[in-house]
């Protein structure tokens, strides 16, 4: 008898044992790394635009530096409302930067999470972070992704973790906010980015043209609830 209940203690002792294996390799984990620039061939992962694009005198760069022993993004430049006289592009506004992630191979699925984090050190200025999504949004000749878009404060000087609800990234159209209800599928990431104009965005930013200068460690995925 005493044979038959410990065959049964040890069969009970293993479900449980794959029981909770099982759950432990459902549960995803609670963040997870976008992007982590410590690496000098991050860079190479986005490239850089501007208004120079389109005749404006912005300027922007992207590097990794070593601060003590370790390495950060450095996103920094300067806005300019200036507009090159021999542009042949009749714009109607100057005065931002920014630094787009390339195409990610295949998407990013971020179903299972409900927040973008960011950690940053700023200038006091506030910056735009844009997730692009599959276009399914705009009409099927439009080239374009899907852009959502959220601001970010950056303090001056100060370590600082922004996060940003996904639901709080509201849908835009060149910059503009489109006017109507939508959600985000954030299973059909494409790419991201993060951008800066002379506009303030948010009150108590500093705003206006001049140098900009943001760094990066890492930008992940959260499940806070």
């Amino acid at each position: 008898m005493s044979k038959l209940r410990a065959l049964w203690q040890a069969s009970v002792n293993s479900t449980k044992k794959a029981l909770a294996w099982n759950v432990e390799d459902w549960i995803p984990p609670t963040e997870k790394y976008i992007f982590s620039f410590n690496s000098k061939q991050e860079v190479k992962k986005w490239h850089l635009y501007s208004d120079s694009e389109y005749g404006g005198m912005s300027t922007a760069s992207l590097e990794i530096t070593e601060t003590g022993n370790e390495l950060r993004g450095i996103f920094s430049g300067k806005l300019s409302l200036d507009v090159n006289e021999n542009s042949k592009w009749n714009i109607n506004r100057s005065g931002f930067c920014g630094m787009r992630s390339k195409k990610f191979d295949g998407f990013i699925n971020l179903d299972l999470y409900d927040s973008i984090a960011l950690r940053l050190k700023g200038d006091g200025r506030c910056y735009i972070s844009t997730i692009y999504t599959e276009n399914w949004v705009n009409s099927p000749g439009q080239e374009e992704d899907n852009s959502w878009q959220a601001f970010v404060l950056a303090p001056k000087d100060d370590w600082y973790i922004a996060k940003i609800p996904l639901d709080r990234y509201l849908p835009t159209w060149r910059g503009n906010i489109i006017d109507t209800e939508m959600e985000m599928n954030p299973s059909r990431i494409v790419s991201m980015s993060l951008s800066v104009n002379a506009a303030a965005g948010v009150p108590g930013a500093r705003s206006g043209p001049g140098d900009f200068n943001l760094e990066i460690d890492w930008i992940k995925a959260l499940r806070t609830q």
